[in-house]
């Protein structure tokens, strides 16, 4: 008989791969004291043809023993604050003077050691984010407490360094080679109910658009990725990391279940944000073009000269910016950025935030009705600004960029990363956390066009604050 074509091969070892997995585990975790009639049926029950059509059966088995002793299970705990009415009334605390102050928040994820001479393991940031105490469970039973060593809240990526020995890495491939299609298998802890494999394909890659991820390139699956998996391996049939788990898409909530929208952080945007972690003690160093854009209109289109709606509309170029060393003007509207289609303003932004400083980019841009071609070389991005570089009222203030994840959500401007205690910004009542949304300074979106509006300083100083779920002005003094 013929041999099975190469699909149906590859499709087999998919199907059976997780099949195989979970009999094994299933088989491991069996009561000890069976009954002699229940394990005698089993193997009947189990056994499956050891060859179809004289061809031994396609297995991950083989795979998955190199791959599951590099993924970890990670214990985070973290001390949370009660808000309790009655805890300070000197009434009850009388009658009931144990009341709680303080919960332990525990949750499970996963991780995956990349480099075992240094005990480096990645995970999402997530997983880790907020934790006083992070332990990690490794595949042998083996349990220790990690160190933080930084992450990254706008790509999820989180890297911590566990003090181990005989630990097993994983081989990091190149995802960039990645094309829908390729057969892929998810290992993690979902639900927190121990080691699992899943198997599927790549559905997308350089997927964006998702409300609320921070800046986007992901590859997506069908493979199943619950909660649990986030900071796991996506793996290719090689057993080499090709990403990393980070979320799932159910419109009727994570836990309803897994519908086949799974999606991973490339492994090579995961390795260059974990290199720059490890290197600049926990900070991940942006490059940015220095502008500010807008979506494109139909209306705005017609009167541009555009075949249709969309790019990024250049409204303003920041002095000394990459932008402006590049020629880049106020009216041009940005198409391409190193060959990826820009769709608007966020897919500009994207671009820029996934991209190193001093990055190369070649730009495709439409002005007065003639394609021009541009390059720019990328610059830092400032992280924060202290107020009093901005406007004596703001003293004792220090102001960010909105992390990208509510960015994604609509929200646009500054937030205030700290306040100083008996500052005059404290005195006018900003409160860390607060977002700054809007200034009588002039118009802004993020960072540096905030500081591109104070050039002069204006006599009276209001800004429009968004504190929790309230909006109003708070006037400076």
């Amino acid at each position: 008989m013929r041999p099975l074509p190469t699909l149906l091969t590859l499709a087999l070892a998919a199907a059976f791969g997780g099949f195989a997995a979970t009999a094994i585990r299933e088989g491991i975790q069996a009561p000890a004291a069976a009954s002699p009639a229940a394990a005698a049926v089993m193997p009947t029950a189990a056994a499956l043809p050891a060859s179809v059509g004289g061809q031994l059966l396609p297995s991950l088995a083989p795979m998955l023993q190199k791959v599951t002793p590099a993924v970890v299970s990670v214990h985070t705990k973290q001390t949370v604050r009660i808000r309790n009415p009655f805890a300070n009334d000197p009434f009850f605390r009388r009658m009931f003077p144990n009341i709680p102050q303080e919960r332990i928040n525990e949750s499970l994820g996963s991780g995956v050691i990349v480099d075992a001479k240094n005990g480096y393991v990645l995970t999402n940031h997530h997983v880790i984010e907020g934790a006083d105490e992070v332990s990690v469970t490794l595949a042998d039973g083996r349990t220790v407490k990690a160190e933080f060593l930084g992450s990254d809240p706008d790509t999820d990526v989180a890297v911590m360094r566990i003090p181990a020995q005989n630990l097993s890495a994983i081989t990091l491939a190149d995802s960039d080679a990645l094309r829908v299609g390729d057969f892929v298998v998810a290992v993690g802890n979902p639900f927190g109910i121990g080691q699992t494999v899943t198997s599927g394909i790549v559905s997308a890659v350089g997927r964006s658009g998702l409300r609320g991820l921070g800046y986007q390139n992901f590859i997506q699956t069908d493979a199943s990725i619950n909660p649990g998996n986030s900071g796991g391996a996506l793996v290719n049939l090689n057993g080499e990391l090709i990403g990393i788990n980070t979320a799932s898409f159910n419109p009727q909530g994570s836990m309803a279940g897994n519908i086949g929208l799974g999606f991973a952080i490339p492994v090579n945007l995961a390795r260059n944000i974990k290199d720059q972690l490890i290197a600049n003690n926990g900070v991940v160093r942006r490059g940015t073009l220095g502008l500010e854009s807008q979506d494109v209109t139909p209306q705005l289109a017609a009167g541009l000269k555009l075949s249709e709606p969309r790019g990024a509309l250049v409204s303003r170029v920041f002095a000394g910016s990459a932008a402006a060393a590049a020629g880049l003007k106020p009216g041009d509207v940005i198409l391409t950025a190193n060959g990826q289609r820009v769709d608007g303003r966020d897919a500009l932004r994207n671009f820029e935030g996934l991209q190193a400083i001093g990055s190369k980019i070649a730009l495709d841009v439409q002005r007065d009705g003639q394609t021009v071609q541009l390059n720019a070389t990328l610059r830092e991005q400032p992280k924060a600004m202290a107020g009093a570089e901005l406007d004596p009222r703001l003293t004792g203030a220090t102001f960010a960029e909105v992390p990208e994840r509510l960015r994604q959500s609509g929200v646009s401007g500054v937030v205030v990363e700290s306040v100083t205690r008996g500052s005059r910004a404290e005195a006018n009542n900003l409160r860390k956390d607060d977002v700054i949304v809007a200034a009588s300074s002039g118009d802004f979106d993020d960072l540096p066009g905030f500081r591109a509006s104070f050039t002069r300083t204006p006599a009276q100083l209001v800004l429009r604050i968004r504190r929790g779920n309230s909006v109003g002005n708070l006037p400076m003094q």
